[in-house]
């Protein structure tokens, strides 16, 4: 008897160490989906039993999971949410479907993978199947038809990318590739020459976001994800395509995943010589994506990337359709500039090691640095750049080079289901030089921060409570506060299937430029300032979201930004015996900007989606007592921020061929030409894209894309023509893979 009790005893011990459980994750095509959150929940309870990722074959391995009914919790960036219930088995597969935009699993967000529907803020995502059949060469060809993105490119291929979101200013989008920020020191950023080729994924994520992602996300992040090599036989991808302006475009890469090494080598090179004279553009990408998982619960990754670009500079030279311009009975002929030439060339790096647990704690640490040559150069001064400011081409030789290298850790702690704590510390190392490379303005910052978000997630209803302590070298140190609240209000029936209410608050933050805190040398030289503020976004939003019949999805935002502590340029004066002028930057200005956002989402089959937007921006200048040109002056609106804007978007995906074709209206907004012309607003366009592919066998595929379908003539700048409709049709190949 005493035997029996004994075996009993032992036997119910082993059953309460559980055993091994593999989940392997794939997506509706069956491959492999790599980095899926997965949770293990007991039947009947909201804690977790054990939280891990998966692999690069969409595995993840619990050592001891709980005996007898479990239920599986998958959050896939890109996916839909998945729970499945299994019970007494060693393995089992989870296939993930594909949702409405508002259901999708992001990151951005909250730095964790949660759809995104439940944290109030409005986040856009495009994944690598869909940027294939788009065909972007750069990010600004993406982001132009995604809502609330206005962009904003000087001419053509490789002219100056900017991106005005919710009235900010460009230099208020935080962007990150791979984990690194890339951003130069005060927010500037050039989207015209980031390329999009091997991006597995793309989120844009808009609103002020500094408490989770600190200076220069005031107003929206952008952050994409190189694609992740997961087939046993290593496989090849190649392929090649060439259109009109002399564009020519190659790439390779290969990837794979054997054991517990995965990789993806890439490489692509592109070349354009535009439409006009000086308006050539050519961009070299490399990278490498290596991944190892060390043991069960750790995993180490690398990524490399180097991007140099080249382009002329035409400056703006056409005017709404003329080059030629009468003021007070003279008359001007502006031709472009020939010899003006702009180069970029970056390198990234970051390593990151992730480990899952103890129990519900995953923890990441990462290390990165990011290096930026920046050169732009005018050779020879022309006489055909006249305007009745006088001669508006010099000769100038401007430099600007940054190194940015630091570490960074985040803490996700599931408490429970419903609760979830993320943590973290950041340094960064920020040192570069700028201006006259014959007088460099030579800086240097080291900044900490520490950040933290709870997040309660009820049956109804979610809360976010978050916020973020800044130490800038700089200006010193800061606290950057965020709450949102979303309330399930109506679960809804089979027809309208719930609707869902949001409202946030947060501020934002953007460090002064190298230029603005350490001044600049030079026959203008700019006296440094080292007591200068961040510039600082006060955002409010509110919205709601109605579904109907699960796969549509309708809403709409209200957004209130205040920009505050604004630096602009204080001219000095001249010295009387030198004549040397200089000049100072100072916290100065503000602006306002208010409006609606509305989406509608519709994927009525697993491979068709619909996505449209109208936005509305309002925008006012409070105060500019330094403004050079009367439309910069207090109470004009904001240069180049479109009143009316709208997007629509169809994509579809299928097994042997897909395609898609989006159009981006931007209405008439306040510009200027800036040579004294008189111009003060850009006319509305509108422009129409095309793209799509067919598998000639499942190793072939032929493909084309069409920009500019209508052949429209318009100026997202103005003075800079954008091109006319131009194409680039190709063929692509795929060896191994198995």
């Amino acid at each position: 008897m005493r035997s029996c009790r004994f075996l009993a005893i032992v036997f119910l011990s082993l059953s309460a160490l559980g055993s091994e459980l593999t989940v392997r994750v794939v997506d509706p095509q069956s491959a492999a989906v790599f980095g899926a959150q997965v949770e293990l929940f007991a039947a009947g309870s909201d804690r977790a039993a054990a939280v891990s990722s998966t692999s690069a074959q969409g595995e993840a391995q619990f050592r001891n999971a709980p005996s007898g009914n479990l239920r599986v919790h998958v959050l896939a960036p890109g996916f839909a949410e998945q729970w499945q219930s299994i019970a007494n088995d060693s393995q089992v597969t989870v296939k993930l479907a594909l949702a409405v935009a508002t259901e999708t699993v992001v990151v951005s967000a909250t730095r964790t993978p949660a759809p995104a529907d439940e944290f109030g803020a409005s986040t856009e995502s495009l994944r690598g199947s869909e940027l294939e059949t788009m065909g972007p060469v750069a990010a600004n060809d993406a982001l132009r038809f995604l809502p609330g993105a206005m962009v904003a490119t000087s001419g053509q291929r490789g002219g100056l990318g900017s991106l005005f979101v919710r009235g900010g200013d460009s230099r208020y989008n935080k962007v990150i590739v791979d984990g690194v920020p890339i951003n130069d020191p005060g927010g500037t950023f050039d989207f015209g020459t980031l390329p999009l080729f091997e991006e597995d994924r793309l989120e844009f994520l808009r609103g002020a976001q500094s408490t989770l992602y600190g200076s220069d996300a005031m107003t929206s992040v952008l952050h994409t994800w190189s694609r992740t090599g997961n087939t046993p036989v290593p496989e090849l991808r190649f392929g090649g395509d060439a259109g009109n302006y002399g564009t020519e475009n190659g790439y390779a890469s290969l990837a794979g995943a054997n054991g517990p090494v995965d990789y993806n080598v890439f490489g692509n090179q592109f070349n354009t010589s535009g439409s006009g004279p000086n308006d050539d553009y050519s961009n070299l990408l490399e990278g490498a994506n290596l991944g190892a998982k060390l043991n069960d619960w750790a995993s180490l990754r690398l990524r490399m990337r180097h991007d140099n670009s080249v382009s002329g500079v035409q400056n703006e030279w056409n005017f709404n359709g003329t080059n030629v311009l009468t003021i007070n009975g003279k008359t001007y002929t502006v031709l472009p500039d020939l010899d003006q030439r702009a180069r970029q060339n970056n390198f990234l790096n970051s390593l990151q090691l992730a480990i899952n647990g103890p129990s519900r704690l995953q923890q990441r640490v990462s290390g990165f640095e990011y290096t930026l040559h920046r050169t732009n150069i005018d050779a020879i001064q022309q006489n055909t750049r006249q305007s009745p400011f006088g001669d508006e081409d010099f000769q100038f030789h401007n430099i600007n080079n940054y190194n940015r290298a630091g570490f960074d850790y985040q803490a996700d702690y599931a408490e429970r289901s419903w609760a979830l704590i993320t943590a973290g510390y950041e340094f960064e190392d920020e040192n570069g030089a700028t201006g006259d490379p014959l007088f460099p303005s030579h800086g240097i910052r080291r900044n900490h921060s520490v950040f933290g978000q709870q997040m309660l997630s009820f049956k109804r209803l979610t809360l976010i409570a978050g916020g973020r302590f800044v130490h800038n070298e700089s200006f010193s140190n800061k606290f950057v506060p965020r709450g949102s609240l979303t309330l399930l209000a109506l679960k809804g029936g089979q027809l309208f299937s719930g609707t869902r209410l949001h409202f946030s608050y947060a501020t934002g933050i953007k460090e002064p430029s190298f230029a603005e805190s350490f001044g600049n040398g030079g026959g203008f030289p700019t006296v440094p300032n080292p007591v200068l503020k961040p510039e600082e976004a006060r955002a409010f939003e509110a919205g709601f979201e109605q579904r109907f019949r699960e796969h549509y999805a309708f809403t709409a935002v209200y957004f209130n930004n205040l920009f505050r502590n604004k630096i602009d340029f204080n001219f000095l004066g001249c010295d009387p015996v030198t004549f040397v002028c200089s000049g100072q930057y100072v916290n100065i200005n503000e602006a306002l900007a208010h409006g609606a956002e509305v989406e509608f989402h519709a994927r009525p089959y697993s491979r068709l989606s619909v996505d449209a937007s109208y936005t509305y921006t309002s925008t006012q200048i409070l105060k500019e007592p330094f403004a050079f040109d009367p439309l910069l002056s207090a109470g004009q609106p904001l240069i180049r921020r479109p009143k009316h804007a709208a997007t629509t978007q169809i994509t579809y995906v299928g097994h042997r061929w897909g395609s898609m074709l989006a159009a981006n209206f931007t209405g008439p907004r306040a510009d200027s030409d800036f040579f004294g012309f008189g111009i003060n607003h850009a006319p509305g366009y509108v422009l129409v894209n095309a793209g799509g592919w067919y598998a000639v066998t499942s190793r072939v595929t032929t493909y084309l894309n069409v920009e500019n379908l209508l052949n429209r003539y318009y100026n997202e700048v103005t003075g800079y023509p954008a091109l006319g409709i131009n194409f680039r049709a190709g063929m692509r190949f795929r060896v191994g893979g198995e």
